[in-house]
């Protein structure tokens, strides 16, 4: 692997620089302040940046989003203190889906086989009524399906089925869901 090739290829982050700028120094230094910890400004200041954001949407200190304008979230979800969507791709939070303290989305990686350490990039869905507890962290490309847990600490790598407790690193299908 060569580090001193490394390039971005055909990658852009999908705004201007001034965009980026705004963001960077002032967007997100707001947005993600314990000093500002009332969703309705959070909610007003990401808009502002381009995300796509539904009605009663709680968003908790210390959330960071690398691109706003890349992420989408439904209606009445609920985002924990401290949550990191890295979105070098889109990310889809469906309505009622709740991401709990802590927990990492990352939507890019490297391929570690390529000369270069090329970037790979590949959305996030969250379907409705799921739930991603503390400390778990969802990868590039995963789909989590309608009503599915990612309990404590878990890691998906692949998608997660529909109305399934997944559990450890790697994610495991434990049992299934009741409602």
């Amino acid at each position: 692997m060569r580090l001193d090739n490394y390039t971005l290829g055909a990658y852009t982050c999908g705004a201007p620089y001034w965009k980026q700028l705004l963001w960077y120094f002032i967007g997100l230094p707001l947005f993600k302040s314990y000093l500002l910890p009332v969703s309705l400004f959070k909610v007003l200041i990401i808009r502002a940046f381009g995300a796509k954001i539904g009605k009663g949407v709680r968003i908790k200190p210390g959330v960071r989003v690398k691109f706003p304008w890349r992420l989408t979230v439904g209606d009445f979800v609920w985002i924990g203190e401290d949550v990191w969507i890295d979105n070098i791709a889109s990310v889809t939070i469906e309505n009622h889906a709740c991401l709990s303290q802590g927990v990492y989305l990352c939507t890019g990686n490297h391929d570690w086989n390529h000369p270069n350490f090329k970037l790979t990039a590949a959305p996030i869905h969250i379907q409705e009524s799921s739930w991603i507890a503390a400390s778990s962290s969802i990868g590039p490309g995963v789909i989590v399906g309608r009503g599915a847990v990612l309990t404590l600490g878990g890691v998906a790598a692949h998608s997660l089925e529909s109305m399934t407790i997944y559990a450890g690193n790697p994610a495991q299908a434990i049992k299934k869901r009741k409602l």
